[in-house]
């Protein structure tokens, strides 16, 4: 097939914005057409400035709230029969799904889901026990947004492993690791100050192990990204130096300074933003855990989550030793040659014309509507 049309769905408010976009512009490359619907919040000006820069990319634009945000349900079915629409118009030839439970909607064409993380297993994680009953209407409508697909996809082979443990057998799955340009991340002369990237009241980033250990550090500690939850509630910060949500643009410009980035994350199921500090240049100190441990393995130095006294530790010896610091920052700048937007999209792409040649979906069944969308005209 020389060209192919991309229906995906993409959320606004973290990292699979980015992902997206990257993807897109590699599937350029090959003559596909993404239409890509955005949920979550509204698209922030930077945000379309950057979706501007693309070519074939459709924006087609909503605030529906996402699976894991507070009663979602109401706007989930709502945008399972806007999504139907937009395909009606699109026809495109695959659906690449960064959402669940849209996967259970009657697709024509073949869907490709992307597990990018999930609340159980964020759960799990975070808070070390199993996710209380009320997310029990949640793990219903991702089991059967996951059964409904043709091919899963996740970041990592721990995030993999994750969703088999947390709902079941997956129809065909396989890892595709995420990438990141070189060419848009680039060290500068590197300045004393350790920076971070997350959302400050996400617990899976873990920036509250970093206000602990801030006080006890000789550099300071910045950290870039939203405080407010889009629920409400606000976390408040005393020793890092919070900057807020930045643009693309100042996040690359903060990471081409930095020396150090800490990411402690107790929940990380690929972690672009330290991809993205590596091909800038900086030292990295991240969380021991089994999905950071495989896409850096001795790359990078880790530190339990829970434990504050560690990550002082390994911070101040690596302040203290600069030609360790610059060993470290060259060796996770070279593994993160592995992980290329153009291997990314090459995958990505082979997966669509083998689902689109019917190497999968001429196992399909005919699906009836889940219960929830009945009410919905979905229509033909």
């Amino acid at each position: 097939m020389r060209s192919m049309r991309v229906l995906m769905t993409a959320d606004t408010v973290g990292g699979v914005w980015t992902y997206a976009l990257e993807l897109a512009r590699g599937l350029a490359c090959y003559g596909a057409e993404v239409t890509l619907a955005t949920m979550g919040a509204p698209l922030s000006p930077s945000q379309r400035r950057e979706a501007a820069r693309l070519n074939r990319l459709i924006l087609c634009e909503s605030a529906y709230k996402l699976e894991w945000m507070d009663e979602p349900w109401a706007d989930v079915d709502d945008s399972c029969a806007w999504l139907w629409s937009l395909a009606q118009a699109a026809r495109p030839d695959a659906v690449h799904l960064n959402t669940y439970a849209h996967g259970a909607l009657p697709w024509k064409p073949p869907v490709l889901m992307v597990g990018h993380s999930c609340v159980l297993s964020w759960w799990q994680a975070v808070k070390g026990e199993d996710a209380p009953a009320e997310w029990g209407v949640y793990r219903r409508r991702v089991q059967a947004g996951l059964q409904g697909a043709d091919l899963v996809v996740a970041p990592s082979e721990a995030m993999l492993a994750a969703l088999r443990l947390h709902y079941g057998p997956l129809p065909a799955s396989t890892v595709i690791y995420n990438g990141s340009r070189p060419d848009l991340f680039r060290p500068a002369r590197k300045e004393p100050f350790i920076l971070a990237i997350g959302r400050l009241w996400d617990e899976a980033k873990n920036i509250a192990l970093l206000e602990r250990a801030a006080p006890r550090l000789p550099w300071p500690v910045y950290v870039a990204g939203e405080q407010r939850h889009p629920a409400g509630g606000y976390m408040q910060v005393q020793h890092v130096q919070p900057l807020g949500r930045l643009s693309h643009d100042d996040v690359r410009a903060w990471l081409a300074r930095a020396a150090i980035y800490a990411l402690p994350a107790r929940y990380e199921p690929f972690g672009l933003s330290a991809l993205e500090a590596a091909l800038s240049g900086c030292a990295l100190v991240l969380g021991d855990i089994a999905s950071l441990r495989e896409i850096w393995a001795d790359s990078a130095l880790y530190v339990p989550p829970d434990d504050a006294e560690a990550l002082v530790e390994v911070l101040s010896d690596l302040i203290r030793q600069p030609r360790r610091r610059a060993r470290l920052a060259a060796a996770a700048r070279a593994r993160a040659a592995r992980y290329r937007p153009e291997s990314q999209a090459r995958a990505y792409w082979n997966a669509y014309q083998s689902l689109a040649a019917g190497a999968v979906a001429a196992q399909r069944v005919c699906r009836p509507l889940p219960g929830s969308l009945v009410a919905h005209p979905l229509g033909g």
